[in-house]
């Protein structure tokens, strides 16, 4: 008994230390194989339809499936990575020749403000122009820069890009074509208990299809339209300023009326009062509410969680993990939120002192 104990013990220590070096092994594709994985199971939906319209052709139906992806994600983003570094850098340019002049625009504001508030103004100690363009151009132009800074290191390093999506729609046709059958394995491998362990998959599966639909597609959406707005009103920019409602958008208690509110309150100040009023309008009545709208349809009750967590988890996953964060970090707590529901459910203790209250 106890040489078996000693070789249970040595195989674990084998089977760790095998696991952990495979894990730092693939660390350079994490969010690759994360994309894979969250691609496959949302266009499972389609695999199956596809499949069976084709008559259990597995390989053709899993290849479909990779062409739609490359057609409705791949290529649409590239375009507006594309478009976004152009409105970066012509930006960027306009802000350093002088095109565009933050001191001026600065200036404009104050000589439009009431009474009341240029004393505020003063009594604040916001007369120094010239201090207010160098702060505000310093943050843009950090922004700007950054932006650039990533579009270039995207470029010198191509390759890597370019095999970490071949990695992503290589897993992803794998995982399409073979899930049940992958899913199968996973079950009988994990050491949990079959009721606890089928309720944990089912429910990662939801957490993934919501926390997808519920942010991505409503940051997506809200983008699209905030910047489909600044462009049907002539303002600069407009991808950029999309891009950015749609990031900010992700970010509960931030949302994307810290892009519009300050451009609608410039063209109000500045004398374009009907631009300002339409961009005010549109900022509550459709950009605000899509994400009222949208989310409930999208994600339903499932995956509810209290808002400080979601803010928490997406603030925490973008500080460790960058953009990738942004789904891992929700799916995270999601999970964290419902395995502590399992044991406050299933624990003896749990149960005994509530039976005995």
């Amino acid at each position: 008994m106890p040489m078996r104990r000693l070789e249970d013990g040595g195989f674990l220590a084998l089977l760790l230390l095998i696991t952990l070096a495979f894990a730092w092994l693939i660390l350079p594709f994490f969010g690759s194989i994360i994309w894979g994985v969250i691609v496959a199971i949302l266009f499972r939906p389609v695999y199956l339809r596809l499949e069976k319209w084709l008559g259990g052709r597995r390989n053709t139906a899993a290849a479909l499936c990779i062409l739609l992806i490359l057609a409705l994600v791949v290529l649409p983003a590239t375009v507006l990575g594309v478009s976004l570094v152009q409105e970066a850098a012509s930006l960027y340019t306009q802000l350093q020749s002088g095109q565009i002049d933050l001191a001026e625009m600065f200036d404009n504001v104050q000589k439009s403000l009431p009474a009341w508030a240029d004393e505020m103004f003063v009594s604040a100690g916001w007369t120094d122009l010239e201090a207010a363009r160098r702060m505000v151009g310093g943050s843009l132009t950090t922004v700007l820069e950054s932006i650039a800074g990533q579009a270039l290191g995207l470029g010198q390093s191509a390759l890597s890009l370019l095999a970490g999506l071949g990695v992503m729609l290589y897993l992803a046709f794998f995982l399409l074509r073979d899930g049940a059958a992958i899913a199968a394995k996973v079950k009988l491998a994990l050491p949990i208990r079959p009721s606890i362990r089928d309720r944990l998959i089912r429910h990662f599966i939801v957490v993934i299809r919501a926390t997808m639909k519920g942010t991505i597609v409503v940051a997506m959406v809200q983008g699209f339209i905030g910047g489909l707005i600044f462009w049907m009103l002539g303002i600069e920019a407009p991808i950029l300023w999309g891009l950015l409602m749609a990031l900010f958008s992700l970010v509960p208690a931030v949302g994307t009326g810290i892009i519009w509110v300050p451009v609608a309150a410039y063209l109000l100040f500045t004398g374009s009062v009907t631009e300002g009023l339409i961009l005010t309008v549109c900022g509550f009545f459709v950009i605000g509410l899509t994400d009222n709208i949208l989310r409930p349809i999208l994600v339903g009750h499932d995956t509810k969680m209290p808002e400080f967590v979601v803010l928490i988890a997406t603030l925490a996953g973008l500080s460790l993990m960058g953009l990738n964060g942004v789904i891992i970090g929700p799916i995270i707590a999601a999970l964290f939120i419902a395995v502590w529901e399992i044991v406050a459910r299933t624990h003896p203790l749990i149960h005994g002192e509530r039976h005995e209250n």
